[in-house]
């Protein structure tokens, strides 16, 4: 069976269970982590943050850092995404434990969405 990734269908869409889970590469080719979930605005429906899974040990202390949906491009090579953001820069961005993430309360897209709008106006950080 292929890869669904992978695989040439008729539209662009790919299943959210089929991200998650897959790695996630800085521009070197270093592997960061892996996508933990994907966040999708209510409103327009597309998907706006990939929560992206690293650090702590064996899945303990672990913190979930959002990051643009449109920072992540599909490298097939790598069977993986890459992200073109320093890995300074990521281990900076605001980080959530998943009941943070998962209260729907919570402003915490106002704040990454802050982080990454000076990042971008910041080149000394970004690559």
């Amino acid at each position: 069976m292929s890869d669904p990734m992978n695989q040439s269908t008729d539209s662009a869409l790919i299943a959210a269970s089929k991200v998650e889970g897959k790695a996630v590469f800085d521009a070197t080719g270093e592997k960061l982590g892996t996508v933990k979930e994907l966040y999708l605005d209510k409103r327009s429906g597309e998907v706006e943050f990939a929560a992206l899974a690293f650090g702590g040990v064996l899945g303990m202390g672990e913190k979930y850092h959002p990051v643009p949906w449109q920072a992540l491009d599909f490298d097939t090579d790598k069977d993986g995404f890459v992200v073109d953001i320093d890995k300074s820069a990521l281990e900076s961005s605001p980080a959530f434990d998943d009941a943070r993430l998962s209260d729907a309360q919570d402003e915490w897209g106002t704040e990454v969405r802050g982080y990454y709008a000076d990042l971008r106006s910041s080149p000394s950080i970004a690559n």
